[in-house]
């Protein structure tokens, strides 16, 4: 039996994507929130009679702090991760070295429960068992379900991050910048990019385009709308 029929594959092979890399999730969670943010953003304060240079000092502000926060929560969240895994890294390393013979038991017993006879199981345990710097990383990967070698970096989330949420939060801002009154053109030009990046999403993750692109339009556009309303009614009542 091979030692290497019990391990996860190492290689990324060319027919899967990568799923691991830390980058995918911060920055499509970043420009989906950025467009959706800060289109609702504008709405509400167009809604509230606000003149277009305040339009644009609110586009941009929200846009700074929103991409800030959203690369400061994705390190912090990362990082995080990271560290909680690596302690539980060091706790198998200290185990293993502890209780060696519990740690092979619970190893087999672990390869038994995936379908492997139990002489089979105690074979490729043992034999994995053998190299330390193998043994550790086999227990975390069998035990947490990551792998050790291929932790998301706190660094590419964070600038997928705000770079992400500032292409979207530019894009209902971009009309105003260009001396474009009301909230028609930043309307359709938001819906549009909602409904490509839905698009995108959607054939990211191997789900029909449509249904990405319609959810995310209806999303994006009762956020803004809801905006609108509140903007509205407070910009009425005041003096």
């Amino acid at each position: 039996m091979s030692v290497d029929m019990a391990l996860p594959p190492v290689e990324k092979h060319q027919h899967h994507r990568d799923v691991t890399g830390g980058w995918l999730r911060p920055a499509v969670f970043g420009a989906m929130d950025g467009l959706v943010s800060n289109f609702a953003l504008i709405a509400g304060v167009v809604g509230g009679g606000a003149p277009n240079a305040i339009v644009v000092i609110t586009g941009l502000a929200g846009l700074a702090a929103g991409a800030c926060a959203m690369a400061a929560g994705e390190y912090t969240s990362v990082t995080s991760q990271t560290e909680l895994i690596q302690a539980e890294i060091d706790i198998e390393k200290t185990e293993l070295k502890r209780d060696p013979e519990g740690e092979l038991a619970e190893l087999t017993a672990l390869y038994e429960a995936r379908g492997l006879d139990a002489d089979t199981a105690a074979l490729v345990a043992t034999q994995l068992t053998k190299q330390p710097e193998l043994a550790w990383r086999v227990h975390v990967r069998e035990e947490l379900g990551v792998d050790p070698d291929d932790l998301p970096s706190p660094y590419v989330a964070a600038f997928s991050s705000f770079t992400a949420f500032t292409l979207g939060a530019i894009i209902p801002v971009l009309p105003f910048i260009l001396g474009v009154t009301g909230l028609a053109v930043a309307a359709v030009i938001s819906m549009l990019g909602l409904f490509g990046l839905g698009a995108i999403v959607a054939r990211l993750t191997a789900r029909p385009w449509w249904l990405g692109a319609i959810r995310q339009l209806l999303l994006g556009g009762f956020a803004a709308a809801a905006t609108f309303g509140i903007g509205s009614l407070v910009g009425t009542s005041l003096p």
